[in-house]
């Protein structure tokens, strides 16, 4: 039986629920879901599929990222509600793709992961099936496992094993109205443009299950704990000498009194200047501080440092450990007119830490 697989949260429980219902029959997983965006959450919840499937010793089949062929086949339906036609489209793109690979390994039966997911609709999954039961001549098996507690075990399950648990179903579309409800920042769907890897970002979740892939391999003991933090993002920021826009890095945890403000600098440092709680350095004065060796400030904003080391520099410039002092890293600090328009948000957030045992 081939087994389509969403997640390895649903995948799980369902692989080894099938495992129960056909003790004879081999299971192989295929995962195929170009409606995962960004692709970094796809590359995440993969390799979180793949350490499911070696747990479970299931042989695993990765299909095309195809983004492309998936945003066509939705075009036009980017603002249906979740369970709506989008869905309906959605399930029919990666059912049909399933079973072009069940025919192509000579399988005769197909199911779905998505039966377990809380939400799914499991009427509109059934409809999905029995379409391509029909096109395809194949046996499409379409089990309801959430019933009688089923949706419980299964989290407990994935508590136990410690996986990763994504927060929203996959699509772009679906996580902007799921963000705006909760009246939460996407970031989810920010890259910043020096490659830092941000807090509580997809890419340290990649790395953090990357490290745990580490840990069970050499048999470690740990857990996995949830830690509340506060968040920031810098989601624009613009700076301006005399009219004329400069480059300029804005230090993590830069928090500016009003989005656009107005400074004057008259007989400053060259190095560094401190004026209407605004704190601007040299590129020659941070790379002191950071021990790097910048060539311009345009080359630090597209190969920034690590957050890490960025805070570390923070606290030698304003001696706190909890500042939030705007901090604007320049070519030259030159006396005259500057305009910095920004956009931040600071915010309550969760994340997961491994602890040793």
């Amino acid at each position: 039986m081939l087994v389509h697989i969403c997640c390895s949260v649903d995948s799980h429980f369902f692989l080894q629920k099938l495992k129960e219902e056909f003790p004879c029959e081999r299971l192989i997983g295929f995962f195929y879901n170009p409606n995962i965006h960004p692709y970094s959450e796809y590359k995440l919840r993969l390799q979180d599929v793949k350490r499911s499937c070696k747990k479970l010793s299931i042989d695993l089949i990765e299909g095309e990222y195809d983004i492309s062929h998936w945003f066509d086949r939705v075009n036009g339906f980017e603002e249906e509600r979740e369970k709506g036609k989008r869905c309906d489209i959605c399930f029919d793109v990666r059912l049909e793709i399933s079973a072009k690979k069940a025919k192509e390994l000579g399988e005769k039966k197909l199911t779905t992961t998505l039966f377990m997911s809380p939400k799914k609709s499991h009427e509109q999954l059934i409809l999905a099936s029995k379409k391509i039961e029909k096109e395809y001549n194949l046996n499409v098996f379409a089990p309801d496992f959430r019933k009688n507690g089923g949706t419980q075990a299964q989290f407990a399950l994935a508590k136990k094993d410690k996986l990763y648990h994504q927060n929203y179903c996959g699509c772009m579309f679906a996580l902007n109205r799921q963000r705006e409800a909760q009246k939460k920042i996407n970031d989810e769907m920010f890259m910043p443009i020096g490659r830092e890897i941000l807090p509580n970002s997809i890419e340290e979740k990649m790395k953090l299950y990357k490290k745990i892939i580490k840990y069970e391999k050499r048999e470690k003991e740990f857990e996995i704990e949830k830690r509340r933090f506060l968040n920031y993002r810098l989601l624009s920021a613009k700076t301006k000498y005399e009219n004329k826009t400069i480059p300029s890095y804005i230090l993590f945890h830069s928090i500016f009194k009003k989005e656009h403000i107005k400074i004057l600098l008259l007989a400053s440092d060259k190095d560094f200047a401190y004026k209407d709680e605004v704190v601007f350095l040299s590129l020659k004065e941070f790379n002191k501080l950071a021990k790097t060796r910048y060539e311009s400030v345009k080359n630090l904003i597209f190969s920034s440092i690590s957050i890490k080391k960025s805070l570390q520099i923070r606290a030698k410039i304003d001696n706190e450990k909890f500042s939030l002092t705007p901090i604007v890293v320049l070519d030259e600090i030159i006396d005259g007119g500057y305009e910095i328009y920004s956009l931040t948000k600071s915010y309550e957030d969760i994340r997961e830490v491994l602890v040793s045992i």
